[in-house]
C-alpha cells in the first residue's frame, strides 16, 4: 500500500511538471485580409442583423464589410468627411455614430451601401483640446442614446483633467427629440460603455483622481471620483464641488518660480479612499469591479457581454472588457450582494496587434476587435488593425465563476479538479488591497494584507470549492491565487490562476457544498518536490516576469513603444540596484522627450525587479 500511494504521488509530480495550454490553444486570434492602403484605427465596431460589419475609424470614414468571416471579406466605405468616430451603433435601418461634438445618424436612403443622409441628432460644445474624446452612444431602454465624454488636461498642469464645457468628465443623455439631459458626472477618461441587460456601465483608466481602472455600474446622479465635471454639476448630483474640495486636497502647489508643481503619491498623505468618501455622500460610485493597473490593462475600454449561449466557450453571460494599452481582453463575473453589484475578474486573451478599442459580437459568436495605438502606444507591432477572437471548441481548465461567501469565496471551475492538489492549504495565497483616492496620477496598491486561508471545502464531483478565509474586508479588492491546482484528467494548471475580487459587500449568509469534503492542512504526508529550474536572465526566461508585471505593455526589447526600449535603458549603465529604485519611484526627468511618465509600481517583488534589472543590463 505504501509503494503504491508513493508512485501515485510521484506520478502525480510528474504530470505537474508538465507544460499546461496557454490561451492561444483554445482562442484564436484571425486576422482578415483589408484592402491594401486602408488604415482602419477602429473607433467603432457593430455587427449588423445580415451579419456584415459596420467599422467607424477616427480619420472620419465608416465601411461595412459583407461576409466579415468569410476568407475574402468585401470592403465597402458607408460614409466619410466625419470628425474622429470613437462608437457606432446600429438603429433601424441607420447607424448612429459620436463624433468628437456631436451624435450623428448616417442613412443609407437609395439602398447603394452608401449613406446620403447625414442627420445631427444633437450637438455639444467643446473647447478644441485635442483630449476632448465623445464615446457612444449605447441605446436605452427608452430609445435614447447614452454618451460620455472625456476631460481635457490643463495647459501648465498637463497632469490635471478639466472640464471645459459642460458634457466633458461625464455621462449624459440624448432623447429621440435631440435634447440633452445630464445623468452622471466624475468621468476622467470614459472610453468604455456598455449596456447590459438594461443597465449602464462605463470602463475608466488610471489617472489622476483614478487609483486605477475599473468598471462602473452607473445609475442617474451617479458620481465616480473625479472633481473636473462638478462645476456644471446641477440637482442631479448631490455632492458640490466646493463639498468635495472640502474633502480632498487638490495639491495645487507653485514652486519658487510660479510654476505648478506635480502632485505625486506621498507615504505621509492621509490615507483616503473613494469608498470613504461615499459614507458621507451616497451618491458617490464605487467601481462594480476594479482592474488592477498593470495587471487587468491599463487603459480599458469596450464593454460588451458574451451572448453567445455556448458558441464562444463556457462564460455564457459574463462580461468582456478590451484594453488599449496591453492590447488585451480580460473577463468579468459579477453578482449583486445586498444590493450592489460587484464581482472577479481574469485576464482573458491577450496577443492582438494593437490597442484593443472596440468589441463586437457575431452570428456565430466569435468576436471582432477593432484596434488603434493612435500616438498612446500599445502592446503589439501595428498601428491599428481589425481581427476576430474565435473558440476552437476545446474546453480550457479555468475559473467559470468566483461567488462572495460570509466566510470567503465559492469558485466553480469548467473541468474537475484535481482532488489532491486542491486539498492542501499550500496551493493558495490570498491578499487584499485597494487604492488611494487623491489628486496624483494613479496609485499604488495600498493597506495590503496577506490573509489567513482556514480550510478547502471540495465538492464531490470536484467542479467547485469554497475557500474559507479570515479577514474579509468589505470595499476591498481580494486577490486569489490557485497557482497550486491542476485538472483531474490531464494535470493542467490553471490557464490563468489568479482572480481579483472586488467585495463591495461581504454576505450575510453561506453555502455548503453538497457532498463535500473539508481539507485544513498544508502537506499529506511526505512528498518528494520536484527541483526548481534555475532562473536564468535570457529574453525567454525574462519573458514571463515581463508580462507578469505589465512590463511589456510600454517597452520592448529593442524599440520604443510607450517608454524606451530596455536596450536603450541598458546604455545608461544603471547598477541593478539603480533600476530596481527607478522601478519603485520612476523620474521622467531621465527621459524627456517620453510624453508618458512611468507609473510607480512598488507592487513588484524585489526578487524580480532584480531579475528584470540583470536581464535589462544584459542587453548591453
Amino acid at each position: 500500500m505504501r509503494k503504491l500511494l508513493i508512485a501515485v504521488l510521484f506520478t502525480s509530480l510528474s504530470a505537474f511538471s508538465q507544460e499546461s495550454p496557454k490561451e492561444e490553444d483554445f482562442y484564436k486570434i484571425i486576422t482578415p485580409p483589408v484592402p491594401e492602403g486602408l488604415l482602419l484605427e477602429v473607433g467603432g465596431l457593430c455587427t449588423l442583423p445580415n451579419g456584415a460589419l459596420a467599422i467607424a475609424t477616427r480619420r472620419g470614414d465608416v465601411f461595412l464589410i459583407d461576409n466579415p468571416t468569410a476568407r475574402v471579406p468585401v470592403f465597402k466605405k458607408f460614409a466619410s468627411g466625419l470628425h474622429e468616430i470613437l462608437g457606432l451603433t446600429y438603429e433601424n435601418g441607420s447607424l448612429i455614430c459620436a463624433q468628437r461634438g456631436e451624435l450623428t445618424k448616417l442613412t443609407d436612403t437609395n439602398g447603394d451601401s452608401q449613406a446620403d443622409e447625414y442627420e445631427t441628432l444633437h450637438a455639444w460644445d467643446v473647447s478644441g483640446h485635442y483630449h476632448e474624446y465623445s464615446f457612444g452612444p449605447k441605446i436605452a431602454d427608452d430609445g435614447s442614446y447614452f454618451v460620455s465624454g472625456n476631460v481635457a488636461f490643463g495647459d501648465q498642469e498637463w497632469w490635471r483633467g478639466e472640464s471645459r464645457t459642460k458634457t466633458r468628465g461625464t455621462i449624459f443623455k440624448i432623447h429621440k427629440d435631440g435634447s440633452y439631459e445630464p445623468w452622471a458626472a466624475g468621468m476622467r477618461s470614459p472610453a468604455g460603455l456598455g449596456y447590459i441587460d438594461g443597465k449602464l456601465f462605463y470602463s475608466d483608466n488610471q489617472g489622476d483622481w483614478m487609483g486605477s481602472g475599473g468598471i462602473w455600474h452607473i445609475e442617474k446622479g451617479s458620481f465616480v471620483g473625479h472633481p473636473a465635471s462638478l462645476k456644471w454639476s446641477g440637482t442631479e448630483i448631490k455632492i458640490t464641488e466646493s463639498e468635495f474640495y472640502k474633502e480632498r486636497d487638490i495639491k495645487q502647489v507653485k514652486n519658487a518660480q510660479g510654476n505648478f508643481i506635480k502632485p505625486e503619491n506621498e507615504e505621509k498623505d492621509k490615507v483616503q479612499t473613494l469608498a470613504d468618501l461615499k459614507t458621507k455622500y451616497p451618491a458617490v460610485q464605487t467601481p462594480a469591479v476594479w482592474l488592477p493597473h498593470g495587471i487587468l490593462g491599463i487603459s480599458n475600454s469596450e464593454i460588451i457581454a458574451d451572448k453567445s449561449n455556448g458558441k464562444f466557450g463556457p462564460f455564457n453571460g459574463q462580461i468582456l472588457i478590451g484594453d488599449q494599452g496591453q492590447s488585451k481582453i480580460m473577463r468579468v463575473f459579477l453578482e449583486e450582494i445586498n444590493g450592489k453589484l460587484q464581482g472577479a475578474a481574469w485576464d482573458f486573451r491577450a496577443g492582438f496587434q494593437s490597442g484593443v478599442m472596440r468589441l463586437s459580437q457575431t452570428k456565430d459568436g466569435s468576436i471582432f476587435i477593432g484596434e488603434t495605438n493612435r500616438g498612446w502606444g500599445s502592446a503589439g507591432d501595428a498601428n491599428q488593425g481589425l481581427q476576430r477572437l474565435a473558440w476552437n471548441g476545446k474546453m480550457p481548465f479555468e475559473m467559470v465563476s468566483c461567488e462572495a461567501q460570509s466566510d470567503g469565496f465559492l469558485i466553480k471551475f469548467t473541468l474537475p479538479i484535481d482532488k489532491i492538489s486542491a486539498s492542501l492549504l499550500k496551493s493558495y495565497t490570498v491578499k487584499s488591497f485597494i487604492y488611494k483616492h487623491h489628486a496624483a496620477y494613479g496609485s499604488p496598491p495600498i493597506e495590503n494584507q496577506t490573509l489567513k486561508l482556514n480550510s478547502v471545502e471540495i465538492a464531490e464531483d470536484g467542479l467547485s470549492i469554497k475557500l474559507k478565509i479570515n479577514g474579509l474586508r468589505a470595499n476591498f479588492i481580494h486577490e486569489l491565487d490557485l497557482g497550486g491546482i491542476r485538472s483531474a484528467s490531464q494535470s493542467w494548471s490553471l490557464l490563468h490562476t489568479k482572480v481579483f475580487y472586488t467585495l463591495n459587500s461581504i454576505p450575510g449568509s453561506t453555502k455548503t457544498l453538497d457532498n463535500s469534503k473539508v481539507f485544513n492542512f498544508n502537506s499529506p504526508g511526505k512528498t518528494t518536490v520536484l527541483p526548481e529550474k534555475p532562473k536564468t536572465t535570457s529574453i525567454v526566461n525574462a519573458k514571463p516576469l515581463l508580462q507578469k508585471h505589465t512590463c511589456l505593455a510600454c517597452h520592448a526589447e529593442d524599440k520604443k513603444v510607450v517608454g524606451p526600449s530596455f536596450k536603450e535603458i541598458a546604455k545608461r549603465n544603471y547598477t541593478p540596484e539603480r533600476i530596481v529604485a527607478l522601478i519603485y519611484k520612476p523620474e521622467p526627468s531621465n527621459w524627456p522627450t517620453y510624453a508618458t511618465p512611468m507609473a510607480a509600481m512598488p507592487q513588484v517583488p524585489k526578487a524580480d525587479a532584480l531579475l528584470i534589472a540583470k536581464y535589462i543590463n544584459a542587453l548591453k
